[in-house]
């Protein structure tokens, strides 16, 4: 059975940190409506600062298109995610209870808690952008209701980052090349496949990658093409594979009575609105990628970033099989046994047909 938060002792876990986080940011991630003229203010937490999707897409978006498409009656501020003190973890919980209303969860550390949420961006399951459509398409109802039944909050819009692939200080040719190498990861499912691969994983956060192989405690590291080169990871490191490990997908929606609350005529237009959104920032995301990878081998696609001269690993046919593998054999696996007989009846259900792969019922205990 997949975990279910705040019921019995789960709420008693959350509930300090819910209480200490509901006093501190109601004034600034609160939902409100000034009366008498129907206008209405929201407070808004989105992406990552600093980052292409909240720059150039979120913040614009929320601060000078909603008000042009709703004709000023609805206004919104927004706050980047990491700036508003939040746990990542913590989000859905604070939308379920209204603390925050409209908000983004990055689905690699809500899936901590809901396992079953992350069956989108399993380390290895999308090696390019194609296939991510393809399975977030096919996975989506599901989140939808998920979300509904579970947070109560409303799916508006998935998110997706620039591709993480593999950078190392030394040659390689293969993932098969992992082994013995110090890996740096960001999410448990990354961890067990480069363990399975016979590689150490080492969870660092991205601001510290840089100095962990400056202090050589590190030998390779799985992030984005784009953000590696922004902190200077070609730098520190000689080779860099474009095979996609991960895309660091994330949810954006709303508490939903206060989506509800909204008048149908200001919902249509923010939901459209909010489509259109999610369609650039999958543009940029694919674009950023192909780019990210070019500056950091200076090819000739290189767009506007700075150019560096780094190796790169072409994909050879044992990385397909090897990927294919891991995921039958390692990442499906460990993520069901988190998970349970919810994500093998959801995973059967969506994105394995299309696969062509199947998971067995979970053994009871």
């Amino acid at each position: 059975m997949s975990y279910r938060i705040l019921n019995g002792t789960s709420f008693n876990r959350w509930r300090p940190a819910i209480l200490a986080v509901s006093l501190l940011f109601v004034p600034l991630i609160g939902w409100s409506e000034e009366p008498p003229g129907q206008s209405f203010s929201l407070k808004v937490v989105g992406g990552l600062t600093g980052v292409t999707q909240f720059t150039r897409f979120e913040k614009p978006f929320w601060q000078n298109d909603v008000p042009r498409l709703t004709g000023g009656r609805v206004t919104a501020e927004i706050h980047a995610f990491d700036q508003s003190g939040f746990a990542g973890q913590e989000m859905l919980q604070l939308m379920r209870l209204g603390v925050v209303t409209f908000g983004t969860a990055l689905l690699a550390q809500v899936a901590g808690d809901e396992p079953e949420l992350n069956a989108v961006d399993l380390p290895i399951l999308n090696p390019d952008i194609g296939r991510l459509r393809r399975t977030v398409t096919l996975y989506r109802p599901h989140l939808t209701e998920l979300l509904a039944q579970h947070y109560d909050v409303e799916l508006l819009a998935i998110y997706a980052y620039p591709a993480q692939v593999l950078f190392c200080a030394t040659a390689f040719r293969s993932l098969r090349d992992m082994a013995g190498r110090r890996v740096r990861t960001s999410s448990v499912g990354q961890s067990e496949m480069v363990a399975e691969l016979g590689a150490i994983p080492i969870q660092i956060p991205f601001a510290k990658v840089v100095e962990a192989f400056r202090r050589e405690e590190v030998d390779c590291a799985i992030t984005g093409t784009k953000s590696g080169g922004e902190i200077g990871l070609p730098e520190v490191t000689s080779h860099i594979s474009p095979l996609a490990i991960s895309w660091g997908l994330s949810l954006f929606g709303a508490n939903r009575e206060t989506w509800n609350q909204l008048p149908p005529d200001e919902r249509a237009q923010l939901g459209a609105g909010i489509r259109r959104l999610e369609a650039k920032i999958w543009d940029a995301a694919d674009r950023e990628t192909a780019i990210g990878f070019a500056c950091n081998t200076a090819a000739p696609e290189c767009d506007g970033g700075k150019v560096y001269h780094m190796t790169p690993v072409p994909i050879t046919a044992s990385d397909d099989e090897d990927r294919k593998r891991l995921l039958v054999q390692t990442v499906l696996p460990k993520w069901i046994s988190r998970c349970g007989q919810d994500c093998v009846d959801a995973w059967n259900a969506t994105i394995g047909p299309e696969l062509a792969i199947q998971v067995g019922a979970v053994a009871a205990h």
